[in-house]
């Protein structure tokens, strides 16, 4: 692809951008409408693509090109719910407040002279996934939802059921007043690289995928990159644990959905639960097909001793301390023990990803301490892991899980694809001069008097 044709798609994704800044919000809502519609009377087409996808994929899988767990994120029918959740989440974002327009801050510097933080979208996104097909529909309802124009890209493995998705979302479009480039999608890697040298056009890049994508697109660009390259998430088992709680939460956090970001990949247990309450977990693990990969302590308490309840060992080894740097994606879980609460925040602040963290306590200052003191993106507390995700947390869907600490982090719903301008605006006769402020003898001086306001009143 040359340079020109991806500046022309950058500048079409740009002048859509600029033009549906003055489309109203019930616009914006109608047009996801139009989407869902669209993609329901297209349902057997794009799902007969995914299957050509998925057997596309299962070549490579069997080559050894392409992982079991990416296979899995492939699959738009996996599980019943899946399609419709997809759907869902459109409705759900439709019925979410508009993002945009939302006072922050408010205040009157002087007479008739009033300023106003006011949230506006970022501009043109450029989302770069891999695998899960359904990332076409959630960036496209979330950038309409928040003002936002969206350029996608998925993985090649993707390319029927997306280029079906993407026509339902153009042809939805088109019966709507947002512009019909408003929404592009692109399909080779060549693309890619071509854009992101565009930082005029392009505003912000979200990478949803490997390690290795989002790397690569971190240090192939001038644009600000927002995303995760790893989900290294890890519950911590208290020595104030909770039996049912604990097989409950580490069971869900690994085995729910083992190829997710926010799958548990390792288990920190105290040292006063080695001979309690550790062994009960691991047989329920063991239960679910877990392979459990121990450090020393942790696999001498289910080995040395009958009294276990587990009979076949040939699940658990002996961890390495690879295992612990490493995003699994599979029923493969690293287990170590700790002497205390602090040794726990120190080894998940020193190996994780900074995604999501759990600690499974009945004591509150415990679950206090960890919280405070672990510095990730989500810390939670007697819950799964699995609970980190934009859907699960009201936001409609999300674009992506932010792991980075400037702008958005945790889950990025449609607040997370805003940002702020100010607004200011004088009513006085003769307009406002700063030549009229200062300290001097004659020099007005600044009220800063707190105004009170959701909205700007004159942007209405």
């Amino acid at each position: 692809m040359s340079n020109d044709s991806a500046a022309s798609i950058a500048k079409a994704a740009k002048a859509a951008f600029e033009a549906s800044q003055l489309i109203t919000s019930e616009e914006r809502v109608q047009a996801l409408l139009e989407i869902r519609k669209e993609l329901e009377a297209a349902k057997p087409q794009i799902l007969d693509a995914n299957k050509k996808d998925l057997q596309l994929a299962q070549v490579e899988v069997d080559a050894g090109r392409m992982s079991a767990a990416l296979l899995k994120r492939l699959d738009l029918n996996n599980g019943p719910d899946k399609w419709d959740s997809m759907l869902q989440g459109i409705t759900d974002v439709g019925g979410l407040p508009d993002p945009t327009g939302q006072v922050s801050y408010a205040s009157e510097l002087d007479d008739d002279l009033e300023l106003y933080r006011v949230s506006c979208p970022i501009g043109v996104l450029l989302v770069i996934f891999e695998a899960r097909p359904e990332v076409v529909v959630n960036i496209a309802a979330l950038a309409i939802k928040s003002g936002n124009a969206a350029i996608l890209k998925g993985g090649k493995e993707t390319n029927e059921t997306a280029l079906l998705l993407s026509k339902a979302i153009q042809r939805a479009l088109s019966k709507t007043s947002i512009p019909s480039m408003y929404i592009q999608a692109i399909q080779t890697r060549a693309e890619v690289s071509a854009l992101l040298e565009l930082d005029e056009y392009i505003d912000l890049v979200i990478p949803r995928g490997s390690n290795s994508l989002v790397r690569n697109i971190q240090n192939n660009t001038r644009i600000p990159v927002m995303g995760h390259a790893d989900g290294l998430c890890a519950v911590y088992l208290d020595e104030a644990a909770d039996e049912n709680k604990a097989v409950r939460v580490a069971v869900d956090s690994k085995v729910d959905y083992p190829a997710a970001c926010n799958a548990a990949e390792t288990l920190i247990v105290h040292e006063a639960l080695l001979t309690t309450i550790w062994p009960i977990v691991a047989k329920a693990l063991l239960g679910a097909g877990v392979q459990l990969r121990c450090d020393a302590n942790t696999l001498s308490a289910l080995t040395s001793s009958t009294g276990t309840g587990i009979t076949s060992k040939t699940q658990i080894q002996p961890s390495t301390p690879e295992d612990y740097k490493t995003e699994h994606l599979s029923l493969t879980l690293s287990v170590l023990s700790v002497p205390s609460l602090s040794a726990a925040i120190s080894h998940i602040n020193s190996h994780s990803s900074h995604h999501t963290d759990c600690i499974v306590t009945e004591d509150e200052q415990a679950a206090s301490v960890f919280c405070r003191g672990v510095d990730s993106a989500g810390t939670f507390v007697n819950a799964s892991t699995r609970f980190a995700d934009g859907f699960r947390y009201g936001f409609g869907t999300e674009v992506g899980i932010s792991t980075g600490r400037i702008h958005a982090r945790g889950p990025v719903g449609l607040e997370g694809l805003v940002v702020y301008k100010y607004v200011l605006r004088s009513k006085g006769s003769g307009g406002h001069v700063v030549g009229e402020f200062g300290a001097g003898e004659g020099k007005k001086r600044y009220k800063h008097a707190k105004i009170h306001a959701t909205t700007v009143p004159f942007l209405s």
